[in-house]
């Protein structure tokens, strides 16, 4: 379990100032110029060895991402783009940060951008968000007046601009590529890889776009060390994370905890238990909408990390972790995601654009019970149809929740059927 002294983020209920001088008084902007001067290549190595992997949701590891920018400029600026595109369903970490500690966000914008050979960074916020909006342009604001980003950012000898682009886009936004689409003022659409942003990304040059946490944290680890970081979580699955816990507990929360935490202590220790207790598990979704559930009885023990949950064919994802107990209808809330990333599609890949909405539909029938039993096979080709052969990765995303169901609760959905049928339910489902 976490201690208090190593919480990276200090203000994430907002129970404090959150204003520049709060900040300093919690140990931001604290020697961030002597971080400077150590040097590009310090940062990187410093990032490669605390062992941090992307907070967005892939989990790629930072360090080796911010390296793949090029180390001389061909005349190109470089770019550093802050996804704050907080759109999965069930994620609401990133949020915080901003509403409550924008100055992690802002100092860790500085470091990385100089990381990156980047004189300019554009954080792009989801269009919902509108007192976080408030809460960063002020703080953004404050950093100016105060000359740590500017000219001579923090009297370093950098100079470092900050721009917070309010989004219009959806869903689809949050890929990185349809995300540098949006901001450059086009369509939201996802782009053909490669080239990838470190070769050609926002305006055609180099780019790197990262999510909030990840950013946010770097501060803390050059400050106190890639050790430091390193000692929480198993090998692989370093650092802290925040986890945003919602569903069926007793108290629903956004709390730091340690990577490769046990499931039972995350739920027991910060949200009260599961309502009803542990026998009215039903399914976790461990890691926002687009990951497959796991079955109850196999998420108590579970470990809370990349690696690990990988290994149970679902994904720690952005750690929104969606609790499901008894009382839910499994196979209407895989459906309700369905309808999701069917309304989310940009229609630019068609086994995308029509798949997402024929798998609605099929969720549809099976929902209500009125499908054929061979549907549920063929359903399940279907995603396997979309998963994998799209440009970016909303058609895994659309797929996995149903893949997921299938594995899992393929007996409910038979059930359904039959009792539809025959008004008569089977010793299983009884239960």
């Amino acid at each position: 379990m976490l201690q208090d002294k190593d919480r990276i983020f200090t203000n994430i209920y907002g129970m404090h100032d959150r204003t520049l001088k709060g900040a300093q008084s919690r140990g931001h902007w604290d020697g961030t110029a002597g971080i400077i001067q150590k040097g590009r290549d310090w940062i990187v190595d410093q990032m490669k060895a605390s062992g941090l992997r992307g907070r967005g949701g892939a989990g790629f590891p930072t360090g080796l991402k911010w390296s793949f920018m090029p180390k001389e400029s061909d005349g190109r600026p470089a770019y550093l783009v802050v996804n704050a595109d907080e759109s999965e369903p069930g994620t609401c970490k990133d949020r915080e940060i901003m509403r409550h500690d924008p100055h992690t966000l802002i100092e860790g914008c500085l470091i990385a951008s100089f990381a990156m050979n980047a004189h300019a960074c554009y954080i792009y916020l989801r269009g919902e968000y509108i007192r976080e909006r408030e809460a960063l342009q002020t703080a953004i604001d404050e950093a100016y007046e105060a000359g740590l980003v500017g000219k001579n950012a923090s009297k370093s000898g950098w100079d470092f601009d900050i721009y917070l682009h309010h989004g219009a886009g959806a869903y689809i936004c949050g890929e990185e590529t349809a995300l540098l689409e949006s901001l450059e003022g086009k369509k939201g659409m996802p782009r053909m890889k490669p080239p990838f942003p470190a070769g050609a990304g926002l305006y055609g040059c180099p780019t790197t776009v990262n999510n909030v946490e990840s950013i946010a944290v770097v501060p803390t680890i050059l400050r106190r060390g890639p050790e430091w970081f390193a000692g929480f979580g198993r090998a692989n699955n370093a650092g802290t994370k925040l986890f945003a816990i919602s569903g069926h507990v007793n108290n629903p929360c956004v709390v730091e905890e340690a990577m490769s935490i046990s499931f039972e202590e995350l739920i027991e220790t910060h949200c009260g238990g599961i309502r009803g207790g542990w026998d009215n598990l039903k399914a976790v979704i461990p890691g926002g909408s687009s990951v497959p559930l796991i079955p109850g009885k196999d998420m108590r023990g579970a470990i809370m990390d990349f690696d690990y949950l990988r290994e149970q064919r679902s994904g720690l994802g952005t750690a929104a972790v969606i609790v499901m107990d008894n009382s839910t209808d499994v196979i209407k809330a895989i459906w309700r995601l369905s309808k999701f990333y069917k309304h989310e599609s940009c229609g630019q890949c068609t086994p995308c654009r029509e798949g997402t909405g024929w798998m609605m539909r099929v969720m549809d029938r099976l929902v209500s019970g009125d499908a054929e039993p061979e549907e549920i096979d063929m359903l399940l080709d279907v995603t396997k149809q979309v998963e994998g052969h799209t440009i970016c990765a909303l058609g895994d995303a659309a797929a996995w929740p149903i893949q997921g169901l299938i594995r899992h609760f393929r007996d409910e959905i038979e059930d359904r059927i039959k009792h539809k049928r025959t008004g008569r339910v089977s010793a299983v489902a009884a239960e």
